[in-house]
């Protein structure tokens, strides 16, 4: 499984529900087997910098690609984009990640 998470800064707080509203449509799109939008907490008191978070869950490469290459994907980068300040991105195999101290499986 790929796990996907962006984040994004506002240029401004005014912006930062719009942001999410842009993201939200691609909840629609059905390559994800999970995908969430949500508004940071900022309960983290190192850092507050991050206003919206997407996490994704997808079967592979290949859904991850046709997610991003779906006619939402673009409409939505093209709503969030002039309001976003940054854009941080990962994308993981969850099969690769550590979960367990070294050396215990």
């Amino acid at each position: 499984m790929i796990r996907h998470i962006v984040f994004f800064t506002a240029i401004n707080d005014d912006n930062i529900e719009s942001i999410r509203k842009g993201l939200q449509m691609l909840t629609g799109i059905p390559h994800a087997q999970h995908l969430e939008i949500s508004l940071n907490r900022k309960s983290d008191p190192n850092s507050k910098e991050i206003d919206v978070v997407v996490y994704g869950e997808f079967a592979d490469d290949a859904a991850l690609a046709a997610y991003k290459a779906h006619e939402t994907y673009a409409e939505s980068i093209r709503r969030v984009k002039p309001l976003r300040e940054l854009r941080f991105a990962v994308d993981y195999d969850q099969a690769q990640a550590l979960t367990a101290p070294d050396g215990q499986a």
